[in-house]
This record gives C-alpha cells, structure tokens and sequence, in this order.
C-alpha cells in the first residue's frame, strides 16, 4: 500500500503516514527500523505493510516508494 509521510521524529524513529483517503496511521520504530530508513522527511511517498482493519490497523513496515 502507498501513503505520504506526515511526521517523523528521528528521537522515537516513529511517525505517521497519510493514506490516500487522507486518513492517519501512526508507526513505531520497529515499523520504521523494518524498512531499513535512516531518515524520512514529510511529503515523502512511502510503501507500508499492514496488518488488522479499521480502528486496529497497525503499520509493520514503512519503506520509500520506489518507481
């Protein structure tokens, strides 16, 4: 799934992302240290991986989106 990183705190290595839709979705650092990213700057598109739905969705992964 693509989405557009919102915030990032370098301190935490957490953040959230934007979904398409415009919805939020925090990550933490293990979803962050998955990707292997040392840095991400909003506006930034990215792949996530996802697991649950709705209310429950939790971000696994966060990498750069690449073409």
């Amino acid at each position: 799934m693509q989405a557009t990183s919102f915030t990032y705190d370098s301190a935490t290595r957490s953040g959230s992302v934007l979904l398409d839709d415009g919805t939020p979705v925090d990550f933490d650092a293990p979803a962050f240290d998955a990707g292997g990213l040392r840095l991400l700057r909003p506006g930034q598109r990215v792949r996530i991986e996802t697991e649950g739905a709705g209310a429950s969705l939790r971000i696994t992964l966060v990498t750069l989106q690449t073409f």
